[in-house]
């Protein structure tokens, strides 16, 4: 892969679709086009539960930010890539029912964190 083509990568727990502007050896510098799977919230090292120290919101990598990835988690994104505003709300509608299926510590203060997160994406609440 080269400077220019797109791809879908994951980056800790999120999953992008972004086009390649760097490429050394070992790694790209991507550019973040849409957001394919919002990042989970909590502490990464103590996936699901809610029990920790110090609970994480997490962010999605915004429209243009760029990012360092390893070359083996790139592959090539070839189809129609969405609006961002677009992907980044249905990715983060997509979490927040999942985590609405749940009954657990985890899933409250994770539907607490996306919440503050919609509104600083300015995203309205669903239903």
């Amino acid at each position: 892969m080269e400077v220019g083509d797109k791809l879908v990568t994951t980056k800790k727990t999120g999953k992008y679709i972004g086009e390649i502007t760097q490429v050394f050896p070992d790694h790209y510098v991507f550019k973040v086009l849409a957001v394919l799977k919002h990042p989970a919230q909590g502490d990464l090292h103590h996936l699901n539960e809610g029990d920790v120290p110090f609970f994480h919101e997490r962010k999605a990598l915004a429209f243009g930010e760029q990012a360092n990835i390893p070359r083996k988690t790139a592959k090539p994104y070839n189809g129609e890539i969405p609006d961002y505003d677009a992907s980044l709300k249905t990715a983060v509608c997509e979490l927040m029912e999942k985590l609405e299926k749940e009954d657990t510590l985890y899933s409250r203060k994770s539907i607490a964190a996306l919440k503050s997160l919609m509104k600083e994406y300015g995203i309205s609440p669903v239903g």
